[in-house]
């Protein structure tokens, strides 16, 4: 009869397990990027212009209230968030890379961004829970108008932020594939960017492209670095 010799561990030790590893926090940010502009898109009233004058803003926003408050939540609130959690995160690996210039770009541009989208979360709530309510057609206007062109200064940003993150895909600190992504987002951001600073209609309607590009350029990023850490 053949036997076969069955290794059998030494009294006192623990066969080696390997550790569950959980989603690390760019990931776990980066998707939750997504899922907040998803259900922001979903509550609140539908696109207002950003040419919209201030008796159509209210008129856009009134009876609204709870759910214009969480689309500004969602939309500028939680993503300043997500665009500084991952941003830093990428401006960290570029630093452990050696490349210090784009670590330093990468980082002011994730920031400033974020600080911006923050401003504008507390405008819009503003202008949901104090301009509309009291008519203020001139400051409902005014409110409004400021969050479209503080928007378009953190597109410009964004640009920046993006073309800093193609450049690191291709040096290989973040995943190939979001090269070309992070090149569009850049391209198309930016004309959109224009277009909100300047109030431009034509212009304003890039963001159509430019949002879905962001969501997968910063949802793929937070998950690819979260891979190359593992």
């Amino acid at each position: 009869m053949t036997t076969i010799d069955v290794p059998v561990p030494a009294a006192g030790t623990v066969p080696a397990v390997r550790p569950h590893r959980r989603p690390s926090a760019p990931a776990v940010v980066g998707v939750a990027y997504s899922l907040s502009w998803v259900a922001a898109l979903s509550v609140g009233p539908g696109n207002v212009s950003a040419t919209a004058d201030g008796h159509q803003v209210v008129a856009a926003y009134a009876g609204q209230t709870a759910g214009a408050t969480a689309q500004y939540l969602l939309s500028e609130g939680l993503p300043a968030v997500g665009l500084a959690v991952v941003g830093l995160a990428l401006a960290g690996a570029a630093r452990r890379a050696g490349l210090l210039r784009a670590a330093r770009t990468t980082a002011l541009a994730a920031v400033a961004a974020a600080a911006i989208s923050a401003v504008q979360c507390l405008l819009g709530v503003f202008l949901v829970l104090s301009a509309v309510p009291s008519g203020a057609t001139g400051e409902a206007h005014l409110l409004f108008e400021l969050v479209n062109r503080m928007d378009g200064v953190k597109m410009l940003v964004l640009a920046v932020l993006a073309l800093a993150g193609a450049s690191l895909s291709r040096s290989g600190v973040a995943a190939r594939w979001l090269r070309h992504p992070g090149y569009a987002l850049a391209v198309t951001i930016a004309g959109s960017g224009i277009g909100y600073l300047l109030l431009l209609g034509g212009f304003t309607s890039l963001a159509y492209l430019s949002l879905p590009l962001l969501m997968l350029w910063v949802t793929g990023t937070g998950i690819s670095l979260s891979r190359k850490a593992r």
